[in-house]
């Protein structure tokens, strides 16, 4: 007589978590949430102290942050070549602790003359920082997880990030006026440490999550070892791989387009809140509808999502939705349809773009996921910023004004679409050919009794 299989919780069956894999989605929740909620405790000082230091210079900013990315990918690439994850990730976030530390000594000390230059450095350190610590997080959960458990799981991951990013606002919020900034500061520095705890505990659990029924994984994808290489290969696989080109051209598309709604809303809620209280208020609301429709859809339908529609398909909603809205921007250029736009799509890229983004880079080699996957997420992600900005700018000065700028905005997110379609696809033949890989190993090893350790190794390369 058959055994009776255990009764599953609610919540395991609304977003479909298999026996063994409750600890790591706790120790990945607590992961992400302790790195946004890090960041978001110093990004209004990062707001405040970008706006004292005159808004002009801005776009300067923002183009010191493109630098910035390029230099610190080559030492972060040597970490990754020369060491295990379980040093490097750490080394990684303490470097960042220990920066953070050095601002709050500065400022602690620092005559007042120089808190604006000290602004100006800040905002560019934490433009980099807040993509870099981010990126090397979901480098580790693709590292750990499988390609048909990210599908499952990696929406409700994103929404402890969510969670992150409110808890660490509403604490800047209530503590501001109170506490010192360089007491602020302290406080991102013990959320960072936390989050390496918990990068160790969730590294712990990775052999074992390989373990569980139907995670598809490769036998030797919870060990951790230095992963070598060249300190460029970021730059080099990617450029000679079309499949990372092409994650490469989503995300640029994905952020020239958004500094598009960017500078579109920022110019409409001017024209349409004269008060700076009404605009900062306008902003708020936009932030915290965007805040709890992203966590509804990351906590209970992303993984449905991406299940019942595949990558290809999953991928496709943002860029289809943005024809839709670029499309109604040009027709109606008013404040609700930015409102609704803005929140619609924001909230499309946190629930469903990204995590199924993340999805893409589990059927690449080791290296790429955190070589070539750090190279995209930060540099490719501000230079898209960066084209983004200055061909606003020359829109505007060519007198085309709003309905020409949502206008040009919708052959880019056509070419977006098809971009989403070939890069689903593309996924979906790689997953097969290394399901193909581990079946024939499977079978050698039937035949032999069990693989060498040569063949074995050859085997998950190929893969």
């Amino acid at each position: 007589m058959a055994e009776p299989v255990p009764a599953r919780g609610t919540l395991a069956r609304l977003i479909d978590v298999q026996p063994g894999e409750g600890r790591a989605l706790a120790w990945s929740w607590a992961y992400i949430f302790s790195i946004l909620a890090a960041y978001y405790v110093l990004r209004p000082i990062r707001d405040q102290m970008g706006v004292a230091g005159g808004i002009e210079n801005l776009p300067w900013l923002f183009t010191a942050t493109l630098v910035g990315m390029l230099a610190l990918n080559l030492p972060f690439a040597y970490l990754v070549k020369r060491m295990p994850r379980a040093r490097f990730v750490p080394i990684t976030y303490r470097f960042f602790a220990a920066n953070i530390l050095a601002f709050a000594l500065t400022l602690y000390l620092a005559p007042p003359d120089w808190n604006v230059w000290i602004g100006r450095v800040f905002f560019v350190w934490l433009s980099i920082f807040n993509l870099f610590v981010v990126s090397i997080f979901w480098a580790t959960i693709v590292d750990v997880f499988s390609n048909a458990q990210g599908k499952r799981l990696f929406g409700f991951i994103a929404a402890g990030a969510t969670l992150g990013a409110i808890a660490g606002s509403a604490t800047t919020a209530i503590l501001a006026k109170n506490v010192p900034t360089w007491g602020l500061m302290l406080g991102a520095v013990v959320l960072l440490e936390i989050a390496v705890f918990c990068m160790r505990g969730l590294a712990a659990l990775s052999t074992r999550l390989h373990e569980v029924p139907g995670s598809e994984a490769s036998p030797d994808g919870g060990q951790d070892r230095a992963i070598g290489g060249s300190v460029l290969a970021g730059v080099t696989r990617t450029l000679a791989s079309p499949y990372l080109l092409n994650i490469s051209l989503f995300l640029l598309l994905f952020s020239v387009t958004s500094t598009f709604l960017y500078f579109e809303q920022a110019g409409i809620a001017k024209r349409s809140f004269p008060d700076r209280g009404a605009q900062t208020a306008f902003f708020a609301s936009v932030d915290l509808a965007v805040n709890v429709l992203t966590l509804g859809v990351q906590l209970f339908l992303t993984g449905r999502i991406v299940n019942r529609l595949g990558v290809a398909l999953t991928l496709a909603i943002l860029p289809a939705f943005s024809i839709l809205g670029f499309a109604a921007l040009a027709a109606w250029p008013t404040i609700g349809v930015i409102v609704a736009f803005q929140v619609l799509r924001r909230a499309g890229n946190f629930a469903i773009a990204r995590p199924v983004r993340e999805v893409l880079f589990t059927v690449v080699p080791r290296e790429d996921r955190y070589k070539a996957k750090s190279f995209i997420d930060t540099v490719v992600y501000r230079l898209g910023d960066q084209v983004g900005a200055w061909s606003f700018t020359g829109i505007e000065g060519l007198g085309l004004g709003s309905t020409g700028i949502a206008g040009a905005a919708v052959p880019l997110s056509i070419a977006w679409l098809v971009n989403s379609l070939w890069l689903g696809r593309a996924q979906e033949r790689r997953r097969a050919e290394q399901d193909l890989v581990r079946s024939d190993a499977s079978e050698v090893a039937g035949r032999t009794g069990a693989l060498s350790p040569a063949s074995a190794s050859s085997a998950r390369e190929r893969a």
